[in-house]
């Protein structure tokens, strides 16, 4: 904590003379009261002596002016704001495992249903992109803050070949370090990484794209979708029906997480799904910057002079 006038401070020390002032003139009250009446006669005139909780009003008192004068100091200090700005780039695996039924309705209905829930929630200020990847990685939507551009993309995802996903990291990195902030910096920025399997495909490897988006301070939230049990079925020629297993493969996702400095989760239903996304649009909405909290000190000030004065006023009739 940093004041603006640190010299005010100096009022806090006459908080000490003050407390002194009343123990002196508490026992000059005890010796007055004394030399003109009888103590052991008081039990039979008081009902009740109200012994040390007659000082509370002014212990009270002072706690308030301690306040008080702090909050004149205009004291200013780090603490957690909404963010204005921040780019966030959903990388949806569009393969064709991503159309396996083990998470209902698929995986790719699932990982669209929660994007679409994040895009509920995120800060309108947002900026957010849609990277599509099978093969290869697409820009579908560049990073934007219209929502209805946004679920337009999300509806548009069709399923593809191949999961090159260090291209869509890559990608993904790129588009989000080409945004600027309203101070012309670069705002932070995240990249949600829902896929189901390893790399197959793409001319960037893994580790390349962890290590690019490591040293550019772009964490990657990896979501694992999928379980051991899905299959993907195709027609073929004469009636038959080719099934191929297509269990998720999480160590590519951990990879990324690990390198980048981002998490990895695994999502086995839509629920799960819209958790991971309020849990990274919380991370992103806040950030810490300084602050004057002169108001916080004044307005304890206020409620402990008020809760002193009832004090005060309840127990002994009387204002401090």
């Amino acid at each position: 904590m940093t004041f603006e006038w640190p010299l005010a401070l100096l009022g806090l020390a006459a908080l000490p003379l003050l407390v002194a002032l009343y123990v002196v003139l508490e026992g000059r009250r005890r010796r007055f009261a004394a030399r003109f009446s009888n103590p052991a006669l008081l039990p039979n005139v008081v009902d009740r002596a109200p012994g040390r909780r007659r000082h509370l009003p002014l212990a009270v008192l002072l706690v308030a002016l301690a306040l008080m004068i702090v909050g004149v100091a205009r004291p200013h200090a780090t603490v957690s704001v909404a963010r204005e700005d921040a780019t966030v780039i959903l990388a949806m695996d569009v393969s064709r495992s991503m159309t396996a039924k083990d998470v209902r309705p698929s995986r790719l209905a699932a990982a669209r249903s929660a994007a679409r829930a994040f895009l509920a929630r995120v800060p309108r200020k947002f900026r957010v992109g849609i990277v599509a990847f099978a093969t290869r990685a697409t820009p579908l939507v560049p990073p934007t803050t219209d929502r209805f551009r946004l679920a337009e993309g999300l509806a548009a995802l069709s399923p593809g070949q191949g999961t090159a996903l260090g291209d869509a990291v890559d990608l993904s990195v790129r588009l989000g370090r080409r945004e600027r902030g309203k101070d012309g910096t670069i705002p932070p920025t995240a990249i949600l990484l829902l896929s189901d399997g390893a790399q197959q495909g793409g001319r960037t490897t893994v580790a390349t794209a962890a290590r690019e988006a490591r040293s550019l301070h772009v964490p990657v939230y990896a979501i694992l979708v999928g379980t051991p049990d899905g299959v993907v079925e195709r027609p073929l020629v004469g009636g038959y029906r080719e099934i191929t297993r297509v269990p998720p493969n999480p160590a590519a996702l951990r990879a990324f997480a690990s390198i980048t400095g981002g998490r990895f989760f695994t999502a086995r239903d839509d629920a799960r799904l819209r958790e991971v996304y309020e849990h990274l649009g919380s991370r992103l909405g806040r950030h810490r910057q300084p602050r004057e909290i002169t108001d916080v000190f004044a307005g304890g000030s206020a409620m402990l002079l008020l809760a002193g004065g009832a004090l005060s006023a309840f127990w002994f009739r009387r204002v401090p």
